[in-house]
């Protein structure tokens, strides 16, 4: 394996630098028990010397939006025109998300989002997890089995429930027995579940690659045994992929607000 850059400052300057305004923190509405982190991701459908076009999602873990009312907190850096709220009231929330098979991870089709802002006559401001950044199969093998430096970039919950600062947590992943999946060793504060984690794949002399793995899940197991899986962005990107070719009537979810597609100048 690579060696593995030593200097966390570096790597967390870099995911913030890049990545600051990619994620959102959304919770249950009226004082509920349910918090997570979720994120933007592009994926790419063509690409040529002017232009990218893409597809835009929210990406989270799926366990954690499994109810109807939900609060999205709003940081001024996620607009360039003023807001007249802090948070966003999403109604049917659970409805709108597509779960990605088996992977734990749900998406939420972005221009649901935009359509919300529009009405309220602002416009999102951006970072986003890109194909450039995201995971792919050669990363992800180059991490062998033994602990990798990690880094996840969520939303914990403050004493009053609603204050959601930003945070990089620090921690390590490593492959399962099995070799299948990554697993989270170390402390997750409640709310990062569904953050976006890092890692970063050393280059020559000082330099390293950033890579988002994927997307960090809730705790299974309790006690000694709890662990957080972290969901790769290998098998991600190509579930998505597959959603734009399922029919509508094959879906053994609800269908997806209808998709918009950006073109976006290089």
């Amino acid at each position: 394996m690579p060696e593995q850059t030593a200097d966390h400052r570096s790597t967390i300057e870099a995911i913030l630098d890049n990545c600051r305004r990619a994620t959102l923190p959304y919770q249950q509405a009226h004082r509920g028990d349910s918090f997570g982190t979720a994120f933007w991701f592009n994926d790419l459908v063509s690409e040529d010397d002017d232009s990218a076009t893409y597809v835009q999602y929210l990406v989270t873990a799926g366990a954690s939006t499994r109810y109807d009312l939900a609060e999205i907190r709003l940081r001024p850096e996620l607009s360039d025109t003023p807001k007249s709220a802090n948070g966003l009231m999403m109604l049917q929330f659970q409805e709108g998300w597509i779960p990605l098979g088996d992977s734990g991870v749900s998406v939420l089709p972005a221009a649901v989002l935009h359509a919300l802002a529009r009405r309220k006559k602002w416009a999102w401001a951006t970072d986003e997890i890109t194909d450039g950044i995201a995971a792919k199969p050669e990363h992800i093998a180059l991490l062998d089995d033994g602990p990798v430096p990690a880094y996840a970039l969520g939303h914990y919950v403050g004493p009053d429930r609603t204050q959601r600062e930003q945070a990089v947590v620090v921690g390590e992943v490593a492959r399962s027995g099995d070799g299948r999946e990554f697993v989270w060793s170390g402390h997750v504060p409640q709310g990062c579940a569904g953050a976006p984690v890092f890692v970063a794949l050393h280059l020559a002399d000082r330099s390293f690659e950033l890579v988002c793995l994927g997307v960090l899940l809730p705790a299974e197991g309790e006690g000694e045994t709890t662990r957080h899986p972290v969901a790769t962005f290998d098998h991600i990107r190509t579930a998505v992929r597959d959603l734009r070719q399922r029919p509508a009537a094959d879906a053994d979810v609800a269908a997806p607000a209808p998709t918009r597609w950006w073109r976006r100048r290089k």
